[in-house]
């Protein structure tokens, strides 16, 4: 993976992670106003570690062999899932929405929508590492 793509990568992740510290003080708050939590938990969750994974294949994207447009589509899934799930969350936990079926309010189906191009774009992102890790862990040094 360019040097550049890792960069942003981790640049992206890093964003992705403040929002979900940014999620932790409304969560702060549900749980100590007596609130159920659950939602504002996820959202803090949901942006620490998609952040952390985003870091973790942008530090690791030099063992990762693919060509460019590979590259480009592995950068562009990770970001769709990091900001996918951690807006979504987001939104979530806000409207009360848990975006499982696409209908009802629209911030219900923003939330679906949010939700189902991150599933879409995580799996897309580790099949690519999966292939990018291996074909260049079968090169000889």
């Amino acid at each position: 993976m360019s040097r550049r793509l890792r960069s942003q990568l981790v640049l992206h992740g890093t964003i992705v992670i403040l929002l979900g510290m940014i999620a932790g003080f409304p969560y702060a708050g549900a749980v100590t106003g007596g609130e159920d939590p659950r939602a504002w938990r996820m959202a803090h969750l949901e942006g620490v570690l998609n952040g952390l994974v985003m870091i973790a294949i942008g530090a690791a994207g030099s063992l990762i062999e693919l060509g460019t447009g590979l590259q480009r589509l592995l950068f562009w899934s990770l970001v769709v899932t990091g900001y996918g799930n951690v807006l979504a969350s987001i939104l979530a936990a806000t409207s009360g929405q848990r975006g499982l079926q696409p209908d009802g309010p629209l911030a219900n189906v923003l939330v679906f929508g949010g939700f189902l191009l991150a599933v879409v774009g995580v799996l897309i992102a580790l099949l690519l590492v999966v292939f990018g890790a291996q074909r260049a862990s079968s090169v000889r040094d």
